[in-house]
């Protein structure tokens, strides 16, 4: 979570409380995630003094979840990313029913789709895609840009036709070479084509797909920030450079 630049900070009580009374009227699923295990739940009530959860599907989960120490919360919606840790969740209930409790976190971190800073691949070395398609074909293209939230990807030849806006990937491998490699549940949101002059002054055009992430978990999510800072790092050098 370091990575996050501080401008996307809450650190306030009030802004800290706004932003999870949000995720609990629009039932918004939060991911609670912890050394060795996982599950999804959401908010059932947040006040000034304390946060509860519901509790999750599996008995085990929510007994190894208070064993733990850190645990992470994090929430999607259309708009933003919500993540923010605590130190231990508590059992205790809500009108009846069992849940967790936590104080109230000192802070979390709210990144606007909209901040999700999105840099462009280097053309050396190339970064590059494999997916498996319904028929169980292969897809292959190379990386075009990177954001925390997803990525766009130059097609190496034309659009499958059975290629269609909406599908949804699983385990897209990313290879990005010294980087190592990755691997993602993806959505593919548009396909559209990209056109540029070659040195022949020819026109060429190349199918140009954009992915959403899903499910991406914390831990990848921060070295792909730690990857994004440093090509951008790069290109201001090579910029730099240039001039």
């Amino acid at each position: 979570m370091s990575n996050y630049s501080d401008q996307f900070l809450k650190q306030t009580p009030l802004a800290v409380l706004g932003v999870l009374r949000d995720l609990q009227k629009g039932q918004v699923p939060v991911r609670i995630s912890w050394p060795g295990g996982q599950f999804i739940s959401k908010i059932l009530d947040v006040n000034t003094d304390a946060l509860t959860i519901d509790f999750g599907s599996q008995e085990y989960e929510n007994k190894a979840v208070q064993r733990a120490g850190k645990i992470t919360i994090a929430a999607e919606t259309h708009g933003a990313k919500v993540e923010f840790t605590v130190a231990q969740l508590s059992s205790g209930d809500y009108q009846s029913l069992p849940a967790f409790t936590t104080p109230l976190p000192a802070s979390l971190w709210f990144i606007q789709r909209r901040e999700y800073f999105r840099i462009s691949a280097p053309l050396y070395p190339a970064y590059f895609c494999k997916a498996r398609m319904p028929d169980k074909s292969l897809l292959r293209f190379r990386l075009f840009d990177l954001s925390l939230g997803g990525m766009g990807a130059l097609l190496e030849g034309n659009a499958p036709e059975s290629l269609k806006e909406g599908q949804r990937f699983t385990q897209i491998e990313l290879d990005m070479a010294a980087w190592g490699q990755f691997y993602f549940d993806a959505q593919l949101i548009s396909i559209s084509e990209r056109t540029v002059v070659d040195g022949k002054n020819e026109t060429v055009t190349t199918p140009r797909l954009s992915f959403r992430f899903l499910n991406v978990n914390p831990a990848v999510e921060r070295e792909l920030q730690r990857i994004i800072f440093s090509l951008e790092r790069e290109a201001h050098e090579r910029a730099n450079k240039v001039r």
